[in-house]
Parts: structure tokens; sequence; C-alpha cells
């Protein structure tokens, strides 16, 4: 479980908050969702969770120690995935792997078979200085569970990787989500957080402007219209309709019931288009 209450962080001491006010709760077994862009205040959090830069001011609690009590052993319990790699490229990928299980006081993963996983079981004794950074995010990411931890961070997991190595990735961080751990995933990929989050929360300026389930916050910022597109004759026409009226639901039914319908999508709002209404901004901006 992850606790933060009121989190507030000055890096100059001027008054400028890199967060500002900040508070949420993650769950065992679940993935939580920091969702924004660069400079939003994001890794802030994470850094100040896992003990890179000191609580300033606020609350924060891994599964219910005050982070400012946690001891050198505790971090037996916690993975960290981190965005830029750092990795010893002098060492093969194998080495790294067995290098870091040797630090826990806990049974870790088999290294090698996490890289067969992942597809770097040919690259295993290749020296990490000649890997993509595809391939070193996939290490860093296998690295920061090689020790099954109770709670996992995990910063932008899915960068530079392939479409098929992202869903092996994403499969493997659900594992970790179903055997109990608790997961805060940090990313500007709204896509990624819709398919693998429980709950999201959209950070922008240091600032959680809105939270809650992904299907609530589409469902909440989106419309209930219904676009559809049907044949008339020898032509394709397109209608919104609105769901929420008498009228609205019997045009959809009648045009349901007369098979002319060839495609038919909700107009639920996407989480990057929720993102650009709360704060008036494309997410790259």
């Amino acid at each position: 479980m992850i606790e933060v209450e009121r989190l507030c962080h000055d890096y100059e001491g001027k008054g400028v908050l890199a967060v500002d006010d900040v508070s949420f709760r993650a769950e065992p077994g679940t993935i939580y969702g920091f969702l924004g862009p660069s400079g939003a205040g994001k890794s802030t959090v994470q850094n100040i969770l896992t003990g890179l830069l000191p609580l300033q001011r606020g609350s924060a609690a891994l599964l219910g120690q005050a982070v400012t009590s946690l001891r050198p052993s505790f971090f037996n319990r916690v993975g960290y995935s981190f965005e830029l790699p750092n990795l010893f490229g002098a060492l093969t990928g194998y080495e790294n792997l067995a290098y870091f299980a040797g630090l826990f006081a806990v049974p870790t993963e088999d290294p090698m078979r996490l890289l067969e996983r992942v597809g770097l079981a040919a690259a295993a004794g290749k020296r990490v200085s000649t890997y993509s950074k595809g391939m070193k995010q996939r290490l860093l990411f296998l690295r920061a569970i090689l020790n099954r931890p109770e709670v996992l961070f995990l910063d932008e997991p899915e960068s530079g990787l392939d479409p098929t190595t992202s869903l092996v990735i994403k499969d493997m961080i659900r594992e970790q989500r179903d055997r109990g751990a608790t997961i805060l995933l940090t990313t500007h990929n709204m896509y990624a957080a819709d398919e693998l989050c429980d709950r999201v929360a959209f950070m922008d300026k240091g600032r959680i402007l809105a939270e809650g389930r992904p299907r609530e916050l589409k469902l909440r910022y989106g419309e209930r219209v219904a676009a559809v597109e049907y044949r008339d004759g020898n032509e394709l026409r397109s209608e919104r309709i609105a769901l929420d009226g008498e009228a609205g639901r019997a045009r959809l039914a009648e045009l349901a019931s007369s098979g002319r319908i060839e495609t038919m999508h909700s107009m639920e709002a996407s989480l990057e288009a929720i993102f650009i209404r709360l704060t008036g901004r494309k997410l790259s901006a």
C-alpha cells in the first residue's frame, strides 16, 4: 500500500512547488497511474517515496511505514524501474541481474528465466553497453521485479519498446499486480495507462487535477452520444445520436432494427482528451 497526504516539494526553497498538495492512496493488488507530461511532478513524488528526495512537507508511507523511517532492509520489499537506464554497461545482461539479485536478503527470480520471457536470452552474455534502448528498458524492468516486490515503482516502463515487447511487459506488470503488489506507474502514455491502470491521477504543474477509475473518468468527461455509420441505399451516412433523450434512443433502435448499421461507437472521452480538457493543452506540450 502507498499512502500520501498533502505532499509538497520545493527544489530551491523559493516557493515554487514541483509537488503541490498531492494526496492519494494506492491499494495492494492495484496499478495506480500517475499521468502527465514531463515536469508535471510525477517523478518527484516517486523519488520522495523511494528516499531519493527528502520529505519536506506532508506525509507518505509505504506498506504502513513512514518513508522518513524506512531502514535499508525495507527495500527488500520494493522494486523500481527508472526511465533512464542506470545499468552496468561493462557487465552482461545476465551479470547485471545476477549482481542485483545478490544484493537482496530475500528469495529472487531466476535471471535467465526472466531474460527468456522478454526476448533477451540470446543477448544474456553480451555487454549491456552494446544493448539498444529497448533492450536496456527490458533489463531495467526485469531488475525491478527480481525480488518479487510488494511495492513496485515503474517510470515509463514501455519507453523504447516495440509493440510486441510492450505486450509482454504489460502482461508481466499485470502478473505483479495479480500476486498482490502495489504498483505506481508514472507515464505520459495515456493509451498504456488506460490498458493497465485500475486507478489514475492526472497531474500537471505539481497538482493532481482529477483522480479515479479510467472508465469512470471517461464517462464523467465524455458525451452520452453514439456515432453511427449506416447505409442509405448506395450511400454511407453518419449520424451522432444523443442517448439521454427518448427520441435519440428511439432513433438508435430504429437503425439497429433496420440492419443498415455499418459501424457504431460510443463517444466516451479518451484519457488524452480528458487531459486536454483539464489543462487546455496537449500532453506533449
